[in-house]
Formats: C-alpha cells, structure tokens, sequence
C-alpha cells in the first residue's frame, strides 16, 4: 500500500512491506506546474449618455430597474438592467418622452415608440434609431398602447 503526503514542500512517499514491518521513505522536492497561458477578453467601450431609475406610474402595473443611454461603437442604446421588471399587458411599448415626468394616458405628439417590449423582466436593448435627437427627450416610459396606460417611467439625468 502506497500513501502519499505533502509536508513542508516535500512529497513523502511510505510504502509498507507486508508482514516484514520494513519501511522506506522517498523524499522529493515538491514543484508547481507553472501556468503560461493567458486569456484575453475583448470589451467594447461604451459610454453612458443619461441613466435614470424607474418608478411606477400606474400601480396596477408596478415597474422597477434602471433605464440607460449608452453609446457603443457610434450607435445609442436603451438599455435595462437585470433588475428590470414590469408588468404584463398587451403591446407593451419602450418609449421616450418628451418631458421628465410621464403620465398616465399619453397624447401623440409627446413620445416616440422606440420598440415593443422584449421582456418583461431582466436586462435588455434597444437601438436608438440615429436620427433621432435625443435632448427633445427627458424619459424612457414603458407603455400599454392597447389601453394607452404608461406602466412605468425613468427620468433620465445625464452623465
């Protein structure tokens, strides 16, 4: 029977001889196995615009998370974070808005529709399209179009 035994940096190796009682001992410096390989992970640089804090709106549809505006390789984005939650509904819109402060019931010429709702929770984007100028906007809205209910607003501050 072999056992083995790391003390003090050195392996000791005892090897017992049946019956015979006899005993050797094996002492060899104990080394490392180097590590040489490196990993390298590419991040794009992103730059953030405005954030902003969700709060709800109408308290039948609580929303919570942070809404962003961030700039990554020359094209702006909403983004979510993974905190993100809202409620269900029909044609369910992300939207910015006019003014920091969004109410309920929405009229035409206050907002533009960015995209339909991918989720209703967790961390996602949306593109902003490129001609749109974003300081004729002061909100990211989550918005029912069916029922014209805003479900939840972040005013966003900028960076």
């Amino acid at each position: 029977m072999k056992l083995n035994k790391l003390a003090a940096g050195t392996i000791v190796s005892l090897v017992l001889f049946g019956s015979v009682g006899q005993l050797a001992i094996n002492t060899q410096p104990a080394s490392a196995a180097e590590v040489t390989q490196t990993t390298t992970v590419a991040v794009k640089p992103q730059s953030l615009i405005s954030s902003g804090s969700f709060v709800t709106t109408e308290q039948d549809h609580p929303t919570n998370g942070i809404a962003q505006v961030v700039k990554v390789d020359g094209k702006r984005y909403i983004e979510f974070n993974k905190a993100f939650t809202t409620a269900r509904g029909p044609k369910v819109r992300v939207i910015l808005y006019r003014n920091n402060n969004v109410p309920v019931k929405l009229k035409a010429q206050d907002y533009v529709t960015i995209a339909p709702l991918k989720k209703f929770d967790g961390a996602q984007r949306y593109e902003i399209p490129a001609n749109l100028d974003l300081k004729d906007f002061k909100s990211v809205a989550i918005w029912c179009e069916k029922f014209n209910v805003t479900f939840g607003y972040a005013s966003l501050q900028n960076s």
